[in-house]
């Protein structure tokens, strides 16, 4: 019997897969949207294959073109044999080019990379980033994110998702802050969640506070922490009947979609055209979202009416590229 190519090369027996867990290397750069993304995608391998995972933190310059070359990566040397290396981030990009080829293992690119994607077994890139299309290319709706759409359970809570000061808008905190106050008085939930991010200024949550003195709500603040927030943030949404999301931050509007919520957009004026903000303004022509100035002219807030299931998407299109079941084994 002909055995079966292994993912680096080497043969093993046709029935391995079934038997083992599947080894996954997840490079980190150490930023939040990046291994948001990238958790994202290795736990919904997960939900398709038994995986073992191991973290590989990527400081910077943490491998050369002289790695690459010479097919060294000692970063990995006490990590068992991966089968599939996966990145988010420009820091990442050449780690995984040099221990994919040190390692004989597969590459999975997050993101538009810094290098020509065919150098890369495959790459998933959002739609915003306007990729060119080529096999090895899935092109994902926004980024991939940790968020499980959650149906038949209870929602009664709203949430506001703040971002903060971006290049790519101006950022006011009265502004916002007085937005988010009439969506709380205005709106049907009498209990909110206020979820910031790393980039929110201090002192805002205060802000809506104050503006919210004499108003018959319950305002609970979830302040950023860390990695820690994008679990608890999946579960506060799946609570959750809508969402506000500041249009700044476009992981966090992608993270209320995903969750199957009615969702809003607070303004922030853009300073110009980018590929972020026309990917923000495509989703609010398509309604998937709700402006700010749409709402208060009468336009009700709707769950979008697609699915946003990224992550998942993204796993079984890598099983399905090497032949895998796409469920446990």
């Amino acid at each position: 019997m002909i055995s079966a190519p292994a993912p680096g090369g080497r043969a093993v027996s046709p029935g391995l897969f079934a038997r083992q867990s599947r080894v996954v290397w997840r490079f980190s750069d150490g930023r939040p949207g990046h291994d948001n993304q990238s958790l994202g995608l290795v736990e919904a391998l997960g939900r398709c294959l038994s995986v073992e995972t191991h973290t590989v933190s990527v400081p910077e310059h943490a491998a050369t073109w002289r790695d690459l070359i010479s097919g060294r990566y000692a970063s990995g040397a006490r990590l068992p044999d991966p089968w599939l290396l996966v990145g988010a981030g420009r820091r990442t990009h050449l780690p995984l080019l040099a221990a994919g080829r040190a390692r004989r293992a597969r590459t999975v690119v997050i993101m538009r990379p810094t290098f020509p994607s065919s150098l890369y077994d495959l790459c998933i890139i959002p739609d915003h980033d306007n990729p060119s299309p080529a096999p090895n290319v899935l092109i994902s709706r926004g980024s991939l994110n940790r968020v499980q759409r959650v149906t038949g359970q209870e929602c009664a809570q709203g949430m506001i998702l703040v971002g903060g000061p971006s290049r790519h808008h101006r950022w006011r905190d009265e502004a916002v802050a007085a937005q988010i106050a009439r969506v709380i008085r205005d709106s049907p939930p009498c209990e909110w969640v206020l979820a910031t991010s790393r980039r929110t200024p201090a002192g805002f949550a205060g802000q809506v506070r104050r503006q919210l003195d004499h108003a018959d709500t319950t305002l609970t603040l979830m302040p950023w922490q860390g990695k820690e927030c994008g679990l608890k943030l999946a579960a506060q949404l799946g609570r959750s009947l809508c969402a506000w999301v500041t249009e700044d931050s476009v992981s966090m509007v992608y993270e209320a979609l995903t969750a199957g919520v009615a969702t809003g957009l607070l303004d922030v004026p853009a300073r110009g055209r980018s590929r972020v903000v026309e990917g923000i303004r495509r989703l609010a022509a398509a309604e998937q979202v709700t402006g700010f100035g749409d709402w208060t002219a009468g336009t009700p807030l709707q769950p979008p009416g697609e699915i946003f299931d990224e992550a998942n998407r993204s796993a079984r299109w890598i099983c399905e590229q090497w032949g895998m079941s796409s469920s446990r084994s």
